[in-house]
């Protein structure tokens, strides 16, 4: 009991999992309270407050970022143009989603300020924006982990082969190592699949099927998304 407190604790102080922690209790709270609210025909009280508290947790996620942008420019930094990356598509994929993260944020905070009324602009366009980002990001991140997976598929192929040839067992933990690595790119792609069928619909009407989405289904496209980045988080851990 003790350990299970202590993980909790440790998740909370640090900051991307408490932002991961608020996420999945945002996206968690609007998919209940979307069911409830339409099982009831909008009457449920707890429906209604359960969306209002999800959305409060979704604008406190929102001012958090304000002091992302910095973190996302060290990192960008760090990979610049991707030199240690053999595969050059995988290379320039990833510098496209790093400056597409990296204008995400500023889209984002113009955004925030205006519905704040802290500047005279309207909001509108800079929610779309900021959207867009984020879904040309999760786009090009499918992408990428599927070219990973079919490069890494490959790479395991080849070490099979060589096991069978010469009975390494090196061989066969490299093979283990590999589907491992797999895995964690076939989780990026659902968590992305299903972050990206949001931000559709965060998009203006007439695009694809933005605006189509009740509640529910935005919670539960979030929730699912969030607890695959909980499950990635601890195993990491």
């Amino acid at each position: 009991m003790q350990e299970s407190v202590e993980s909790v604790v440790n998740l909370l102080e640090s900051y991307r999992g408490r932002e991961k922690v608020i996420r999945t209790l945002c996206y968690g709270s609007q998919l209940v309270g979307g069911v409830l609210s339409q099982k009831t025909g909008d009457s449920s009280q707890l429906g209604k407050r359960l969306l209002l508290f999800s959305a409060q947790l979704s604008h406190c996620r929102t001012v958090l970022h304000l002091f992302d942008d910095l973190s996302m420019a060290a990192y960008s930094q760090s990979y610049g143009l991707g030199a240690t990356e053999q595969d050059k598509v995988l290379r320039w994929m990833s510098v496209l989603i790093n400056v597409a993260d990296q204008l995400y944020y500023p889209c984002e905070h113009i955004a925030w300020a205006a519905d704040a009324e802290l500047i005279k602009v309207k909001s509108d366009k800079w929610w779309t924006l900021s959207t867009g980002l984020w879904g040309l990001s999760l786009l090009l991140g499918i992408l990428r982990s599927l070219r990973t997976i079919l490069t890494l598929r490959r790479k395991a192929q080849k070490c099979r082969r060589a096991a069978q040839e010469d009975g390494r067992e090196g061989a066969v933990t490299v093979t283990v190592d590999i589907q491992r690595q797999i895995w964690g790119e076939f989780l990026n792609v659902l968590s992305s699949l299903a972050d990206l069928s949001n931000a559709i619909h965060w998009m203006p009407p007439g695009f694809l099927w933005a605006g189509w989405f009740p509640h529910w289904l935005v919670g539960l496209m979030g929730t699912f998304s969030s607890l695959i980045g909980m499950l990635q988080m601890c195993s990491s851990v």
